[in-house]
């Protein structure tokens, strides 16, 4: 792991399931915030090069989202999913999907847990095939998380 900085590193559980984690130093009320609040999804989701526009949020159980991603050559594609379970301020549990890619249903639990004054978050990432798996491995999903969560760090530094 690189020690210069707090990063993610995807870690295979089993032939379906994959988990990172990642500190970052604020409290976790914040982080929840920044997953549940439309209005600040945009300021930290996907990666900086790109806008994200919330197309369909409502962080409810059995709620949709929906974000779509526009890249500067005008370019978009988008993500969808619904919530599963929301426990503010600690878990949130929902599927994924990449609409490219239909069909490829990922279920993420999110857990929040307040270590040392900061928050320890936690992605288990529970796929239908180990294909999937691996897809998702394959496709540089680490950077793009680490530059999503870097944003992500940056944004709740300002709510505090």
């Amino acid at each position: 792991m690189n020690s210069s900085r707090n990063v993610f590193v995807a870690e295979v559980i089993s032939d379906t399931e994959l988990a990172m984690q990642r500190m970052i130093a604020a409290p976790r009320e914040l982080i929840y915030r920044a997953f549940t609040e439309a209005e600040l999804i945009p300021k930290w989701w996907g990666l900086r090069n790109s806008t994200t526009v919330v197309d369909t949020f409502e962080p409810r159980v059995g709620g949709k989202w929906r974000f779509v991603q526009r890249e500067a050559d005008g370019s978009e594609y988008a993500f969808r999913g619904e919530f599963l379970e929301l426990d503010p301020p600690g878990r949130i549990v929902q599927t994924f999907e990449f609409e490219p890619m239909p069909g490829h249903v990922v279920t993420d639990t999110l857990t929040l847990s307040e270590i040392d004054g900061g928050t320890l978050i936690r992605i288990n990432s529970v796929f239908e095939s180990i294909e999937d798996r691996d897809g998702m491995l394959r496709s540089g999903m680490e950077a793009g998380a680490n530059e999503t969560y870097d944003r992500l760090e940056e944004l709740v530094a300002t709510l505090a």
